[in-house]
């Protein structure tokens, strides 16, 4: 199953790999407002279909992951100001922040497959997925500081996370070009190969992922990702709770049948 729209490629394999492809090379595959909505429909449907079992995402050519959105202004209609007081929040709030959050919300496991360059909006992309390959050439770049402005598009949120306060706010203060290798130490990426070697390392960790019990990593992934903002209470709760849910699922008591059994396990993905 594959679609194409010119900027974008999405292709699902009969095993339930997804690839989508940031196809726009000429302009670092930047992301414009029509592309991200489709993304963000493709994300959530993935979430909705049982075929579906893992999603990479990645970015055409071999020198940008995604440079970050493209801005591109739609002018203004006569008589009304550029920039209308709230235009920016929304804008930002039904852009950038809806599209990290569609890779977070998905409740399939996301990889991004960094083969290039990520800037801005392009960083936070890959931050947000589950795993993050990258070429060993590759360069992250908090951008914003270098274009005087405030970081956004979810990067407070997910760097703070992820590295924690002091390491977020030397990358987003300074903006410099962080090299792969760094972006590893930092914990910021699970992986960092030879660019020959990316789309077959991750072809591999999505076949291993495609392979697995589907509704308990989609509720591994919910539970790790809501971990940092809730009290421990609501935490183990939510635990329980996923753990009801997922042993009413066919893969979950495949599990244990096999466990008994002395077998390995046959996961079908619901």
């Amino acid at each position: 199953m594959a679609e194409e729209s010119g900027d974008l490629r999405w292709e699902v394999s009969s095993d339930g790999v997804a690839w989508l492809t940031l196809d726009r090379p000429r302009s670092g595959n930047a992301i414009t407002g029509d592309q991200r909505e489709r993304i963000i429909g493709l994300l959530g449907r993935a979430s909705g279909d049982p075929r579906i079992r893992v999603v990479l995402l990645t970015g055409a050519g071999d020198r940008h992951f995604c440079t970050g959105a493209d801005l591109s202004a739609t002018p203004a209609p006569e008589g009304v100001p550029e920039r209308p007081a709230g235009s920016v929040a929304r804008a930002i709030a039904g852009g950038a922040q809806r599209l990290v959050a569609a890779v977070l919300d998905c409740e399939k496991p996301v990889i991004a497959v960094v083969n290039g360059t990520a800037a801005g909006i392009g960083c936070h992309l890959a931050y947000a997925c589950d795993l993050v390959l990258a070429a060993e050439p590759v360069r992250f770049i908090e951008v914003f500081v270098r274009r005087g402005l405030v970081v956004d598009g979810g990067g407070a949120y997910l760097l703070a996370r992820l590295v924690g306060p002091q390491r977020a706010k030397e990358l987003v203060f300074f903006g410099e070009d962080l090299p792969a290798a760094e972006a590893y130490r930092m914990g910021l990426v699970n992986r960092v190969v030879p660019a020959s070697e990316l789309r077959a390392t991750a072809s591999e960790w999505a076949a291993r992922l495609a392979a697995g019990p589907t509704v308990a990593l989609g509720l591994g992934k919910r539970l790790i990702n809501r971990s940092l903002d809730v009290d421990r209470s609501t935490a183990l709760v939510e635990e329980a709770q996923a753990a009801e849910i997922n042993m009413t699922s066919a893969d979950g008591q495949e599990g244990v049948r096999a466990f008994v059994e002395r077998r390995e396990p046959e996961f079908r993905g619901w």
